[in-house]
């Protein structure tokens, strides 16, 4: 009987004592540990950018460029009496004759219908 009574102490001491209870886990504390493996885990810089959400601006859209209406007009008369006078500055040409201002008339033209082009693609 003594050793009974014994028994039912040293068991209820060993069940009550701190060592016994965090050898045991509560069902109802313990949280299973994710298994993450070297490639699942994520830095730290990355878990928290996710918390923040990313804000930007809204996009800007094309700028349209104001032309003058009247200046667009002489830039087309320029360009029409440039090229009105070409006709004659090739026939001197096939005479062995280079006018000075040729070159200057050509990029002129080049020029002026670029910037009329552009103005109509817009």
């Amino acid at each position: 009987m003594k050793n009974s009574r014994f028994s039912l102490v040293v068991l209820s001491v060993v069940l009550a004592s701190p060592l016994a209870r965090s050898q045991q886990p509560d069902p109802q504390q313990t949280q299973p540990m994710p298994d993450l493996s070297r490639s699942q885990r994520q830095p730290v810089g990355r878990i928290e950018a996710a918390k923040h959400q990313l804000q930007l601006d809204p996009p800007i859209g094309p700028q349209t460029q104001k032309f003058d209406q009247t200046k667009l007009h002489q830039e087309a008369d320029e360009l029409s009496k440039l090229a009105q006078s070409l006709p004659l500055d090739i026939d001197q040409l096939a005479q062995g004759k280079l006018p000075k201002d040729l070159d200057d008339k050509l990029k002129r033209i080049e020029k002026l219908s670029k910037r009329l082009r552009n103005a109509l693609t817009q």
